[in-house]
């Protein structure tokens, strides 16, 4: 049955498909231009759907192409090691979100249950970070990767963001708190000790939040790009955003590759898309937290 359509609603309607039209033209644009013979990007740029549609630039990116048929395509000779640059982005964005969430995990439950001299000071300490901006510990953050002579390896690469960051303890802190005390008591009477509470009845309880905390971190992490710029130049540990510049830079002041640029791009969306879409629904029903059987 229907809901009566008032003003209030289809207002609210209006303002959700207008946001949801401007995030997906994008997306739905670079798709499209990947689609596009390089001959035709300048002379087919009006219609929705491209009128020769063609994989041929999906081809170039992933190499499986010789350099002559590439360069017939519109390629520029510039070439992305695909799928080396793709699995140094998956241990990167891997890395930091499996220990940070962990690691935040860890120290939400601290703040939440433990007691200790300086915890509320310490805690104040971690939620006045979150007004911090991250361009801001950029260079400090750099210099000391430089002391320790990590530039270019992977431990300087996902050092400064492993551990944890102030937004998801705050996160993981508040729910804890809404955790009945119950549980931990009921554990407490069968013998279990602080660190098996934790790891056997408060970690399964919060699986809604962590698969929150490791998905945000994994898509943030999948699409940074100047950190990695910075400490990762090097070929060996150099991500997928990073190695899409230099593809762009490689290429002809006069004439960029935007269509294979524009493949390469779309390809490097497919595994956070597939994350969403594999753990979205999982993701929303484990938020449903209505209580403890």
């Amino acid at each position: 049955m229907f809901r009566r359509l008032t003003p209030g609603r289809l207002l609210a309607w209006t303002a959700l498909i207008a946001f949801l039209v401007v995030t997906i033209v994008p997306f739905y644009w670079m798709v499209r231009t990947a689609l596009t013979p390089a001959a035709d990007i300048y002379r087919d740029s009006t219609g929705l759907v491209p009128e020769h549609p063609t994989l041929i630039n999906f081809e170039r990116v992933l190499g499986l192409v010789d350099d002559q048929t590439a360069r017939a395509a519109g390629g520029s000779g510039a070439k992305i090691n695909f799928f080396r640059y793709t699995l140094n982005s998956l241990i990167y964005s891997g890395l930091i979100a499996t220990v940070q969430t962990f690691c935040c995990a860890m120290a939400g439950y601290a703040f939440a249950r433990l007691r200790f001299p300086g915890r509320d000071l310490l805690f104040g300490l971690f939620v006045a970070a979150l007004m911090v901006p991250p361009i801001f510990t950029l260079l400090p953050n750099f210099a000391l990767m430089r002391q320790f002579d990590a530039v270019d390896t992977l431990a300087g690469m996902v050092a400064p963001s492993l551990l944890m960051t102030p937004f998801a303890v705050f996160f993981l802190r508040q729910f804890f708190l809404s955790v009945p005390r119950e549980v931990e008591e009921a554990a407490v009477i069968d013998g279990a000790s602080r660190w098996g509470i934790f790891w056997r009845v408060i970690l399964p309880m919060s699986r809604g939040p962590l698969i929150t905390i490791g998905l945000t971190t994994s898509v943030w992490a999948w699409k940074d790009y100047l950190w990695p710029l910075l400490v990762g130049r090097g070929e060996d540990n150099r991500v997928l955003t990073v190695a899409l510049g230099v593809f762009l830079q490689q290429s002809p002041n006069t004439a960029p590759d935007w269509t294979g640029l524009m493949a390469g791009s779309t390809l490097s969306v497919l595994p956070v898309l597939l994350l969403l879409i594999f753990l979205g629904k999982r993701l929303v029903q484990s938020l449903n937290f209505t209580g403890i059987k």
